[in-house]
C-alpha cells in the first residue's frame, strides 16, 4: 500500500488512516503507551495487545486452548495470547475496519540481526505484513524503560515520513532507538542486520531439591557485520531503519541446488 504524501504542518493529511497499535510486553508497558501517541498524530488508533509479557515468543500461535479479550477503560483491547494472536484477531474479528498501517513496540531492549527472528515485537509485525498491511516495528536499545517517553516526537516523525513514503507490499521496517538521550542523537541510518553471538548465555544450577535446570537467555553478545550494519549504527547514536521481507528463498543458490539432481527414490 502507498500513503499519501507526507506533509507534516497538515496532520488532517491523516485522519483516515487506521492503525493497529501492539506489542510483545503487555498492554501496561510504557513502551506501547508511547507508540500509540505518536501513531494519534497520523491517524486514528487502536490497540491490541498482550495481557502480559511475550517477550522472544516469535511468530507463537495459541492452538491448544481458546482466547479471550477483554476491554481497558480507554478503549484497548488485552487479549491472553501471543502478539501473533493479537494481529490474526485485531484484523479478523476485533477490528471494524481493516488496518492501513501496523505499528508494534515500542520494544524494552533491542532487536538487531538475528533478534529479529526471536522478537515478539517483530512477529507481530511480520504477521501484519502477511496479511497485507504494511507495518513497523519499534525498540529502545536502552535499559530504562521509562526513558522512552522522551523519544515521542522522534517517533512521530519517523511515522509521518513512513507513511509519507509508503511500505511496499511483503516487506516490514525494522526500527532501533539508540541508547541515549534524544537530544544527543545524531540521525537516522538505513542499515542491514548484523551477526550477533551470544557468550555464556546458559546458566546450569541445581535447583533446591538439587535437580538440575538450564536457563537461557543472559550473557553478553558479541556483534559482526560491516560498516551499514544495524548494531553498528545504534552504538554510534543513530536510530538504525532496516527494512525486511518474508521471502527467505535463497535465489543465488536454486541453480546450484538443482544441480544435485535430488531423487525421491
Amino acid at each position: 500500500m502507498k500513503f499519501s504524501p507526507c506533509r507534516r504542518a497538515e496532520s488532517t493529511d491523516f485522519e483516515s488512516v487506521r492503525i493497529l497499535c501492539t506489542n510483545d510486553d503487555g498492554y501496561l508497558s510504557p513502551g506501547i503507551r508511547v507508540l500509540a501517541r505518536a501513531a494519534r498524530g497520523i491517524g486514528t488508533v487502536n490497540i491490541v495487545a498482550p495481557d502480559r509479557e511475550q517477550s522472544a515468543s516469535s511468530s507463537a500461535l495459541t492452538l491448544h486452548r481458546p482466547l479471550r479479550r477483554r476491554k481497558t477503560p480507554d478503549g484497548a483491547i488485552i487479549v491472553d495470547g501471543t502478539p501473533t494472536d493479537c494481529v490474526i484477531l485485531a484484523v479478523n474479528e476485533f477490528l471494524d475496519e481493516r488496518p492501513d498501517l501496523c505499528v508494534s513496540g515500542i520494544n524494552h531492549g533491542p532487536n538487531l540481526g538475528e533478534d529479529v527472528l526471536y522478537s515478539g515485537t517483530v512477529a507481530a509485525a511480520m504477521e501484519a505484513t502477511i496479511l497485507g498491511i504494511p507495518s513497523v516495528a519499534f525498540s529502545y536499545v536502552g535499559q530504562g524503560i521509562e526513558e522512552v517517553e522522551g523519544w515521542l516526537p522522534v517517533v512521530t516523525r519517523l511515522l509521518e515520513q513512513i507513511v509519507g513514503n509508503g511500505i511496499p507490499k511483503h516487506e516490514l521496517l525494522n526500527v532501533n532507538l539508540p541508547s541515549l538521550p534524544p537530544s544527543e542523537l545524531r540521525g537516522v541510518r538505513v542499515t542491514n542486520l548484523g551477526r550477533r553471538r551470544y557468550r555464556d548465555a546458559i546458566t546450569r544450577a541445581p535447583d533446591p531439591s538439587g535437580r538440575e535446570y538450564y536457563w537461557i537467555g543472559g550473557g553478553d553478545p558479541h556483534w559482526n557485520g560491516g560498516p551499514e550494519a544495524d548494531f553498528r549504527a545504534v552504538r554510534d547514536g543513530y536510530v538504525s531503519v532496516t527494512p525486511l521481507h518474508l521471502d527467505l528463498t535463497s535465489y543465488s543458490r536454486l541453480d546450484d541446488v538443482r544441480g544435485w539432481n535430488l531423487e525421491a527414490t
